[in-house]
């Protein structure tokens, strides 16, 4: 028989540390997760084990064991277990005796005497466990990375006769008792990703995502904290289960008084049964630790720009003609569109929804990926070649997890529309979902986009989703099929990729109800919202890079009148919102003035100048006196320059905020801080006299500032001031009001 497993392992890196109880063969434990440790010996690891052991309380445990990481019933833990499952009843509550150790791939040997001390750093620890009884085999990963983010998962084998049904398999990660408030997120289409706090208190926060997806109202990071923790202060640690189907996220504190946060993928019933040999897979349960939510969100930027297959900082300026056309697809106006995009700077054009099968509308056409011959009797060959001679890439709209049943593939195969029973699913966008998990179904829509990228000179695809999944089984039985339908579109994806390595792939899912780590595995960006007014653009991509850094996330300047909400809006305020991720444009340019795409040209001619910063710099948000004002800044990776942007959202209560900070700069060095006017002046504007303005204005030029006229500011020969970075991020510098729905944005340069 194998001997138990007896060490300690002591994962850290960028301030971070990880302490794995890993003795006496118990559940692999994590004795600390927080700040770093600083360098432990042998006597000094077991001490914190020792304090950190949970002490017998009245009518509890007499000899308590610490939480696992995959939390045992069997172990008199009273939470929600790690495994749910078991074998026609039998075997539901496993006790896992930890048999086996390896630390970046290689076994490693413990003492049965002494744990041993195992200094890991960035890197990866396997914990291999059995429960013989239960005929259960369990492989705990847990890896930290050099930008100090943890992330977790498990695998579990079926050893015994017959099948096991696993119902749920959760992971869970300790935080202490000063973390006793939790943020996450809700919102709807339109309005992702908004914050809401709450105590941590007994019981259960349990956040279930059920829809299939992601889902426009995901939790997405679940953190728990210091009372108050803002963007820059008070510790906090956060949570993210990196899938893309239906997910748990869950905050826990039983009676004893442990707190946990944790989550996994939500199984539905009989939805994975283990035959003997086979193997459970969990997602990656990612966990952040920082001190302000700024740190945590900085650790998930560093891990995915690390990745050798992230993307760069040259994104390309990309227009979408969906706001413009709709399902109109005529080539006059799609050339013209062209025309008009290439002479502003816009460097990718994107075919949307509407040019394919008999996809007049949204009541047809879905899943018949093959381009339709009434709109477009020469092929897209016109204006795909168009779009290249203008040195424009070009990319096409895909829903390929959906169908229509007015469509000539549902015709064929009725038995690929995902159902439970003799039932359809009840509609939403007048479509179903088509069932990937079917291989022949699978095959189908792999070859049906396979042929058009081979046809066509295709280098990005806006992969849409856009209804939830209701009722999703699989014929003719109607198990439900969620679980293989995400592995599908993971597989159909990597597939994509493994064949075009140059392709780029969007994750949209009416907006926003697909941001998460398991798609962004396989894809290069995310839209935020079908929501691109600017207003509410300001708070979705606050929050939403509280997850994924702004190359990530596709930001359109969007039409004068919002086609979501109806507000107007003048083109420095869509235009400086948009600036801030991966710039594009929702618009209908054959509507814009002369004085418009002027004015857009600068824009674009900015984000080129300036996009290695803005996308690959650190995001610092600021928190303002209320809610007014929304501030936020990219800062250099080496502190030599910033821009920051400050858009006023709303009316404040008081006439003047006073002093607004800039933080993130070298504090030993010193700045030139100066307004970037681009284009039409911000509406309402009154420049403080730190600006620097010339003595000699004239009346005119006074009024329109005072106005928003044309940009005929004269500034000095050395405008703004020249601070040191520890000046600018505790004293800071006068506000300047302009009037709401309305940015200015500043450029931060180290001199000397």
């Amino acid at each position: 028989m194998t001997a138990p497993v007896n060490a300690i392992a002591h994962l850290h890196s960028a301030g971070v540390s990880v302490l794995l109880d890993l003795t006496g063969g118990r559940p692999a434990a994590v004795a600390h997760w927080g700040a770093e440790l600083g360098p432990l010996d042998q006597a000094s690891a077991e001490t914190v084990l020792l304090t950190a052991a949970p002490l017998p309380v009245v009518s509890g445990l007499d000899d308590p064991l610490p939480v696992g990481i995959l939390p045992e019933e069997s172990t008199g833990w009273a939470g929600r277990p790690g495994i749910s499952g078991s074998r026609g009843g039998r075997n539901w509550a496993p006790r896992f005796t930890t048999t086996g150790l390896k630390v970046d791939g290689a076994e490693v040997a413990t003492d049965a005497d002494r744990p041993t001390l195992l200094d890991v750093g960035a890197g990866r620890v396997e914990v291999l466990a059995t429960d013989a009884d239960a005929g259960l085999d369990l492989v705990l990963e847990l890896e930290l990375s050099p930008a100090g983010l943890l992330r977790s998962r498990a695998h579990l084998t079926n050893t015994g006769a017959g099948g096991y049904q696993l119902d749920d398999l959760v992971i869970a990660l300790p935080v202490p008792s000063i973390a006793t408030e939790l943020l996450d997120f809700a919102g709807r289409w339109g309005n992702e990703r908004v914050p809401q706090r709450r105590a941590f208190t007994v019981g259960t926060h349990l956040r279930e995502g059920r829809k299939g997806r992601t889902g426009a109202d995901a939790a997405t990071v679940l953190h728990a904290g210091v009372p108050g923790f803002d963007f820059a202060t008070g510790e906090v640690w956060g949570v993210h289960v990196g899938w893309s189907g239906n997910h748990t996220h869950f905050a826990e504190q039983p009676w004893t008084g442990e707190r946990v946060l944790g989550g996994g993928e939500l199984l539905l019933p009989g939805e994975v049964v283990l035959a003997e040999g086979e193997t459970y897979d969990s997602p990656w349960l990612y966990g952040s630790y920082g001190v302000g939510l700024d740190e945590v969100a900085r650790r998930f930027h560093r891990f995915l720009r690390a990745r050798p297959q992230h993307p760069g900082t040259e994104r390309p300026v990309t227009l979408n003609v969906w706001e413009a056309v709709y399902f109109d697809h005529s080539l006059p106006p799609l050339l013209e569109l062209a025309e008009i995009a290439a002479s502003v700077g816009v460097e990718r054009y994107v075919l949307d929804d509407g040019w394919f099968g008999a996809r007049r509308n949204d009541w047809a056409g879905l899943g018949d990926w093959t381009v339709a011959k009434d709109a477009w009797p020469d092929g897209l060959h016109p204006l795909v070649d168009r779009v290249r001679e203008l040195g424009m890439q070009f990319g096409l709209w895909f829903e390929p997890e959906m169908v229509n049943l007015d469509s000539d593939v549902a015709r064929a195969h009725p038995e690929w529309v995902m159902a439970t029973g003799d039932r359809l699913p009840m509609d939403s966008r007048h479509q179903q979902v088509i069932n990937l998990g079917i291989p022949e179904c699978y095959a189908f829509i792999r070859d049906a986009i396979f042929a058009l990228l081979a046809e066509y000179d295709i280098g990005y695809i806006k992969w849409d989703h856009n209804r939830d999944l209701v009722d999703a089984g699989t014929a003719p039985d109607g198990r439900p099929g969620v679980h293989e339908q995400t592995r599908a579109v993971y597989r159909l994806i990597d597939e994509l990729k493994a064949a075009h390595p140059g392709l780029e792939i969007e994750s949209c899912s009416s907006g926003g109800a697909r941001v998460d780590l398991g798609i962004l595995e396989r894809t290069d960006r995310v839209w935020v919202s079908d929501c691109i007014d600017p207003h509410e653009r300001q708070q979705m991509m606050r929050w939403t890079t509280q997850l994924i850094p702004p190359e990530l996330m596709g930001s359109h300047i969007a039409s004068t009148v919002s086609h979501t909400t109806g507000r107007t809006h003048d083109l420095n305020f869509r235009a400086a919102t948009a600036l801030f991720g991966h710039l594009g444009i929702e618009w209908d340019l054959r509507r814009a003035s002369e004085a418009d795409l002027a004015e857009l040209r600068e824009w674009i001619a900015f984000y080129k100048e300036h996009r290695g910063l803005l996308l690959g710099g650190d995001l610092v948000r600021i928190d303002t006196p209320d809610d007014s004002v929304t501030a936020f800044g990219i800062v250099a990776p080496d502190r030599s320059e910033a821009i920051y942007s400050f858009a006023t959202v709303g009316r404040a209560d008081v006439a003047h905020l006073g002093r607004l900070r800039l933080p993130g700069l070298d504090p030993r060095r010193c700045y030139r801080v100066a307004p970037e006017l681009i284009g039409s002046l911000p509406s309402g504007l009154r420049p403080p006299a730190w600006w620097g303005l010339a003595r000699d204005l004239s009346a005119e030029t006074v009024e329109l500032l005072a106005g928003a006229g044309p940009r005929l500011i004269q500034l000095a020969s050395e405008p703004g001031v020249v601070l040191p970075g520890a000046v600018l991020a505790s004293a800071g510098l006068n506000d300047t009001p302009v009037n709401p729905d309305h940015v200015v944005i500043y450029r931060a340069v180290a001199v000397g």
